[in-house]
């Protein structure tokens, strides 16, 4: 009986080692971005393409006051409340404390500085497919915003969900930097699929997801519930969105349906970022949307 109890014990603590290493934060080789300075020009257009004002102004912010990133934006999900956080050049408060490396692992990493999982309410499942010369640049841009003394405000979640650890597991699972579009042919669409899949990280509201969060390649782009509860997101894919690829484009630059209806919720700001962008990109992405399946599935 001893020796049963004892190997019990010895295999229970195997597993859980086994389980401490599997979950353990996978970071960006050390040094990637030493050395290397970025354009905070171009990391404007990034920042814009990235929509991370959109997430990280602080609520009710209106003209330039959405560039001081205080957080506090609420986003409901079945897993609780993610509460947007400061992500300003606040030495305290913000990221100003951050090295440009430990920035990069937390956007294409999910990975904080002190070795905590992020959520994965902040998308850093498609920012992981960034070029490293945006990255650079978006943090040479970040660099020049206001700061903010506001502190951030923890997630409203609870059990099993507040344990970070257990986001290792998650990763395991769903995160995969590979492109869901991995045959686009021609500088447009493979632009377009940088922007969709990437930059705008489209598919976090427009993919369904699983019961653990995770989004259902299966079915890339073919619409979702709001996560806040209320209605539903539209699909993308052309059995869906049966629009002229410049209908589409116009939408992004003006807000106007061919409909003549208007753009509503969260989409006016993300229409106010893709209007900022350049024709061309607007077109890249009305490309990539016209060359989906329908119903979304990737060969």
């Amino acid at each position: 009986m001893r020796r049963l109890i004892g190997g019990l014990v010895l295999a229970g603590l195997a597993a859980a080692g086994a389980g401490w290493l599997l979950t353990a934060p996978d970071r960006l080789p050390e040094g990637s971005f030493a050395g290397v300075e970025g354009d905070a020009e171009r990391g404007a257009l990034v920042f814009t393409a990235a929509g991370c004002a959109s997430c990280h102004h602080a609520p009710e912010a209106e003209g330039e006051a959405r560039l001081v990133l205080a957080g506090g934006q609420r986003f409901a999900s079945d897993f609780g409340t993610f509460l947007a956080p400061n992500i300003s050049p606040d030495p305290e408060q913000g990221i100003g404390g951050w090295s440009q490396e430990e920035f990069a692992n937390a956007v294409m990493r999910g990975v904080s500085p002190g070795g905590a999982h992020l959520y994965p309410a902040f998308p850093y499942t498609a920012y992981a497919r960034m070029d490293d010369r945006d990255l650079v640049d978006l943090w040479a841009y970040m660099q020049t915003l206001p700061a903010s003394d506001t502190p951030s405000q923890p997630h409203e979640l609870g059990f099993p969900f507040n344990i970070r650890r257990g986001l290792g597991l998650w990763k395991l699972l769903y995160f995969d930097d590979g492109w869901v579009m991995d045959d686009a042919e021609g500088q447009e669409l493979v632009r377009g699929r940088y922007l969709v899949e990437a930059l705008a990280h489209c598919a976090e509201c427009h993919t369904p997801r699983d019961a653990l969060g995770g989004l259902d390649t299966g079915r890339w782009l073919t619409g979702a519930p709001n996560p806040n509860g209320r209605g539903t997101i539209p699909g993308l894919t052309p059995d869906h969105l049966s629009w002229e690829a410049s209908d589409i484009a116009y939408y992004l630059e003006t807000g106007f349906t061919p409909e003549f209806d208007s753009v509503g919720g969260h989409m006016v700001e993300v229409v106010e970022n893709f209007a900022s962008l350049a024709p061309e990109d607007r077109a890249a992405v009305a490309a990539y949307l016209k060359a989906l399946p329908d119903g979304g599935a990737m060969e």
